[in-house]
């Protein structure tokens, strides 16, 4: 296994993105009440699978303003 000074640069801005995501998705939802598909305790739970969960919120389940 290689020194993990070496994968930092890939994995700070990965684990910043990750971070930003959940938070905007954590925010859209609570404040919006319509999702397309699912409700509001779904996509909590979904938001916080790693990284493609916000995603697939994003994705999926946002639904028209």
């Amino acid at each position: 296994m290689g020194d993990l000074k070496e994968y930092l640069p890939i994995l700070i801005p990965l684990g910043i993105v990750s971070v930003g995501l959940l938070i905007a998705s954590l925010a859209h939802i609570f404040t919006h009440k319509k999702y397309r598909v699912g409700n509001r305790a779904l996509w909590v739970i979904v938001s916080f699978i790693n990284f493609i969960g916000p995603v697939l919120y994003f994705a999926i389940g946002k639904g028209d303003e």
